[in-house]
């Protein structure tokens, strides 16, 4: 390669620097890493999730792949995916600029957060030293496989589809708080209407495991 020209320099660094944003520049592709910082997952179970075809699904992750914002590895018939490192940061990132800048952002969640009885709203280290203490019920409403991936270290796994045929197996009397991805994640805030409904004290916890690995929050893995 020939020398470059200072300008020649700054052109072919940004334009590197534009395959990220570019690759970002997709609603659905950022819920994709979203997703994918809870854990690895097939195209199939991304597609399911993200309410895309497994088509339209494998095409965002290709781009994602091209930026290198994930990786991926066949097994069998399946191509899993997972996100690489370092890009949980920028995701997170990108949704704390987002919340800080935009304002229609707010309005659209609490709007959403308004119907459902407005929620209750818990800190994260708060509810640590209450678990730890036995003061709580930790819930972990995601998948079996999101869950093995990062838990909060008191967390006992009941994924939605089987909480209300799992109720029995909650100490009664004891104030229960449900989590799921994150802040945008609707899992929880539909677990803990189920067990409001059946006479529990629930509460959401608002943050999910990339906000609690950015912190320094202990999240643990199962084998």
């Amino acid at each position: 390669m020939s020398a470059l020209t200072p300008r020649e320099l700054k052109d072919a660094v940004y334009e590197q620097l534009a395959r990220v944003s570019k690759a970002l520049a997709s609603a659905k592709r950022l819920e994709l890493l979203d997703l994918l910082s809870n854990g690895p997952r097939t195209v199939e179970s991304l597609a399911e999730q993200a309410s895309l075809s497994v088509a339209n699904t494998s095409s965002h992750l290709q781009v994602l792949r091209a930026a290198r914002l994930v990786e991926a590895e066949k097994r069998g018939l399946f191509v899993t995916y997972r996100i690489a490192e370092g890009v949980e940061g920028l995701v997170l990132g990108v949704r704390r600029l987002a919340e800080a800048r935009l304002g229609e952002l707010s309005e659209i969640t609490e709007t959403f957060l308004a119907s459902r009885d407005a929620l209750e709203v818990v800190d994260g280290e708060a509810l640590l030293a209450r678990a730890l203490s036995g003061e709580v019920t930790v819930l972990d409403v995601r998948a079996p496989e999101e869950y093995a991936a990062g838990h909060l270290p008191t967390a006992r796994s009941i994924p939605l589809a089987e909480l209300r045929a799992r109720l029995h197996e909650l100490p009664k009397g004891v104030e229960v708080i449900a989590y799921c991805r994150g802040p945008y994640c609707v899992l929880a805030i539909e677990a803990v209407s189920a067990l409001r409904a059946a006479g529990f004290t629930a509460a959401r916890l608002h943050a999910g495991p990339a906000d609690w690995r950015a912190a320094g929050v202990p999240v643990v893995a199962s084998a």
